[in-house]
């Protein structure tokens, strides 16, 4: 959420900046400040009639108390109540509707982001040289599939399209993978959380997806709206609500967390033909990094992230690039975005691997997450920050792919073979 302050104090700036992102948010601005002003006024004056009505109340039993006639201050005192329930009614709907608009703006981009989408995207650094074969290389499915790593039909049997079973080999490898990167971040000092997998709404309010995008996500039907749950899209939907109503102190932060989890996606991509196998599916699994900030500490915990991605991706011996996007193509609750990819050989171009984000005091307006400054005692909203470290559903493909052998084995990077038992090559038997 924006504060309100910001959108006061300049906002044809805010209109412009939200032009950046390809989205106009002139109209809705535009009555965000109609219904800021009213709303003002009409807590002003029916603070004023509270006061006047406890002002009047005082003086009911001094009154009785000398005998005077109580019946014209019991009318004003009809009159202040009954103008109050009408002014309260209609303040609620006034909050109403500015709450809903202020919950539907998205995040302001940060100054330095290229205006426009995806084409406007940068490659800051590359890493690697792309690989080279000597022979004709098969795609992932293929490899995945005459190893016995993945099985795509049954996947499909159990669920429909966009869904895989991981087998032998393939679930070591998977979990072998997962093992690498958790092992990674317990080093660098973060903390592992195991989250719910099915969350409740304020989870995904805070986290900037609903309302919006409250469609997006697979619902679980339930006898009261109260009790409904959702499967969480990425972990980070749930490690951003951990603090959610709660005031840490200056000592606390950073807050810094991982948790693996299963993703659940409603939407699974094009189904393209360089788009096939597990590249885009409707359930993935992640590592996901969570850093809680002060606010001028948000920028360095960034970086932070970036290189905590990168040096992963590095680890596996890939090729890759580290991008920054273009303002339209972070997401609505992000000031800042930068993605990793890697090429899959069979693919076109680079997939991304990881994004790494800043929300500044976005998520952190929306669910009320603060600290109180040690030297002054004032409280403060905190800065959240997130990125994939990382997701598997690509980097097993390019793995494969780029680690493939003339005879359709499998070279096993060097920082997983500990967690398989040592085994260096992946052959059919």
């Amino acid at each position: 959420m924006i504060d309100i302050k910001i959108i006061r104090e300049n906002p044809e700036e805010i209109k412009a900046r939200y032009l950046k992102r390809e989205i106009n948010c002139n109209e809705a601005v535009d009555r965000i400040m109609e219904l800021d002003t009213v709303r003002r006024d009409m807590i002003f004056k029916t603070e004023n009639a509270r006061a006047e009505q406890k002002k009047l109340s005082k003086q009911i039993p001094m009154m009785k108390k000398n005998g005077e006639d109580t019946t014209e201050i019991f009318a004003k005192m009809n009159e202040l109540k009954e103008s109050l329930k009408n002014d309260d009614a209609a303040l609620r709907e006034i909050e109403a509707e500015y709450d809903n608009l202020m919950l539907g703006l998205p995040n302001l981009p940060d100054e330095d982001l290229l205006a426009g989408g995806k084409e406007n995207n940068a490659a800051v650094r590359y890493f690697g040289e792309p690989h080279k074969f000597d022979f004709e290389p098969k795609n992932h499915v293929d490899l995945c599939t005459g190893l016995g790593l993945i099985d795509y039909p049954r996947g499909t049997k159990l669920s429909g399209n966009g869904f895989w079973i991981y087998r032998g080999m393939g679930a070591r490898l998977e979990w072998a993978l997962l093992n690498y990167f958790i092992d990674t971040h317990i080093g660098d000092g973060y903390e592992l959380v195991l989250v719910p997998h099915m969350l409740g709404y304020e989870c995904g309010l805070t986290a900037g997806q609903f309302p919006k995008f409250k469609e997006d996500v697979y619902w679980l039907d339930t006898a009261e709206d109260s009790q409904r749950r959702f499967m969480l899209p990425t972990a980070e939907t749930a490690l951003v609500s951990l603090h959610r109503d709660e005031i840490l102190t200056e000592a606390d932060l950073p807050r810094k967390y991982i948790s693996y989890t299963p993703c659940f996606r409603r939407e699974a991509g094009s189904y393209r033909a360089d788009e096939r196998g597990m590249v885009r599916g409707h359930q993935f699994n992640k590592v996901e990094m969570v850093q809680y900030t002060k606010p001028e500490d948000s920028d360095a915990a960034f970086e932070e992230l970036v290189a905590k991605a990168e040096r992963l991706v590095s680890g596996l011996g890939f090729h890759f690039r580290t991008v920054k996007l273009a303002a339209g193509d972070c997401s609505a609750s992000m000031a800042r975005t930068y993605d990793i990819e890697i090429q899959i050989p069979s693919m076109d171009g680079y997939k991304e691997v990881s994004s790494v984000s800043n929300a500044r005091d976005y998520q952190a307006r929306r669910g009320n997450m603060r600290f109180r400054r040690a030297e002054t005692g004032k409280t403060e909203f905190v800065h959240t920050l997130n990125g994939s470290g990382l997701a598997t559903s690509r980097i097993l493909p390019a793995l494969v792919e780029q680690n493939q052998l003339k005879d359709g084995s499998v070279v096993v990077p060097e920082v997983l073979r500990k967690y398989l038992g040592g085994i260096e090559v992946i052959t059919k038997d």
